[in-house]
């Protein structure tokens, strides 16, 4: 990862250390959006950001680490071939999947 970008917890993206406090909100209002229009068996809860601790160049890289595996958590697995997807393409892919 590039020094001094952090990552959205939500969807994993970089983002500079003043842009991530604006896009935070955007992107967490986009995945309410898209949660609420999942079938109710691929809904999943609300993510949540990780625990934030001192603000050193040690603790940046922990919490980025921390961010991009609750952006992972999201995925679902497929029942076939279990590769990960963000619901809404799960059900493409479910329809190739063999």
């Amino acid at each position: 990862r590039r020094p001094g970008f952090r990552v959205c917890y939500i969807c994993g993206r970089e983002f500079g250390s003043q842009s991530i406090s604006i896009h935070e909100p955007q992107c967490l209002e986009k995945w309410r959006i898209e949660n609420d229009q999942l079938p109710k068996h691929l809904r999943r809860m609300e993510p949540r950001r990780p625990e934030a601790h001192a603000r050193d160049s040690c603790t940046l890289t922990a919490e980025n680490e921390a961010a991009y595996q609750s952006a992972q958590d999201q995925l679902l697995p497929c029942e076939s071939c279990g590769r990960t997807f963000l619901p809404d393409r799960l059900t493409v892919h479910q329809k190739s999947c063999k």
